[in-house]
């Protein structure tokens, strides 16, 4: 019997925090292919804060979804049928084929995965966009030298546990910031960071000056809100601070007023937000080396993982809450 396709929809544009309200799921017959496409069966979602943005229709660097358009989002998978010269049934693809099951493509966009040593789901994590984001965050942005301290908050998700990795093999002192002491554990316990923070023991401040005795160079910032301040009072004249996302944002109505905006005047800061698909040219040589590191064990990750499409709405608010521990997938098959 022919397979429905079970896609997830942007119902109504959320107004503060996301409910479940905001999508819809929806099924529907698989089209039939045209010469010149492919059909993949999804077997992994990615589900990534900046969807939070995509969902709302204010002034952003990317187009918003569209109200009853199927939500954005990376998938790896399998050529299930093809019509196309150039992918056969069983190949391996990464794309952006959003929240489905199943999708049509002509190619556009596709990457083939042709290695067989690492899990598929890895393509959307440490090996993936987050892991980039990470990597050309720290390394082009943040310019570390051996000797320094980085800070990354959300340490034990996606882009920080990457992150903290990649400053350890460069010969930094990594510090974590993270939610809870579970997460904390497992950012210096398996991660291998110096510390790790937690920010809701209620002494951000204290515990953050004791992890940083020599101050902060880099501040790789993914969070925002009042840990931003804490931070920005503890960095080093001619620190360096990447911004990759401001999570705890982004179901504001109202913004935060950063308070220690000062220090970077005094301290001659460089903050430099940046959106990783603008620097598709450093992707090749950002993946080459990631991969490597994961075989050689250089980088650890994790992944929670929600069985079936129908419940990503619940772990994307889930995500956004800081419910996740590290990569947060939805197993589609």
């Amino acid at each position: 019997m022919k397979e429905d396709n079970i896609q997830v929809l942007l119902a109504r544009r959320p107004e503060g925090d996301v409910t479940k309200e905001n999508f819809e799921v929806v099924s529907s017959p698989l089209p039939e292919l045209q010469p010149g496409q492919f059909l993949v069966r999804n077997h992994y979602l990615s589900l990534d804060p900046y969807m939070r943005g995509r969902m709302s229709d204010g002034p952003s660097y990317a187009q918003p979804v569209a109200v009853g358009d199927v939500m954005v989002g990376g998938t790896v998978g399998e050529v299930a049928a093809s019509k196309h010269a150039d992918f056969q049934p069983g190949e391996r693809v990464l794309g952006f084929f959003g929240w489905q099951r199943f999708a049509v493509s002509d190619g556009t966009g596709v990457t083939r995965i042709t290695e067989q040593d690492l899990p598929l789901s890895v393509y959307l994590g440490a090996v993936g966009m987050p892991g980039v984001t990470a990597y050309i965050g720290l390394m082009d942005f943040g310019r570390p030298k051996a000797g320094e301290t980085v800070v990354v908050a959300a340490a034990s998700g996606a882009v920080g546990s990457v992150v903290g990795q990649v400053a350890k093999i460069h010969g930094c002192r990594a510090v974590g910031i993270a939610g809870g002491p579970d997460k904390c554990r497992y950012v210096t316990g398996e991660l291998g960071l110096d510390a790790c923070v937690d920010y809701k023991a209620g002494r951000l401040r204290e515990d953050l000056a004791a992890a940083t005795p020599d101050g902060i160079d880099i501040y790789f910032e993914n969070v925002g809100g009042p840990i931003l301040d804490t931070v920005l009072a503890r960095m080093n004249p001619f620190g360096r601070i990447p911004l990759c996302g401001l999570i705890s944002q982004y179901n504001a109505t109202e913004p935060y007023r950063v308070r220690n905006f000062g220090s970077l005047l005094i301290n001659r800061l460089t903050v430099r937000g940046f959106i990783v698909s603008d620097h598709l040219d450093r992707w090749p040589a950002a993946l080459k080396d990631l991969a490597q590191w994961v075989r050689d064990g250089k980088i650890k990750y994790r992944e929670s993982i929600v069985q079936g499409i129908e419940n990503a709405p619940a772990a994307f608010i889930g995500l956004l809450a800081g419910k996740n521990f590290g990569k947060q997938l939805i197993d589609l098959r």
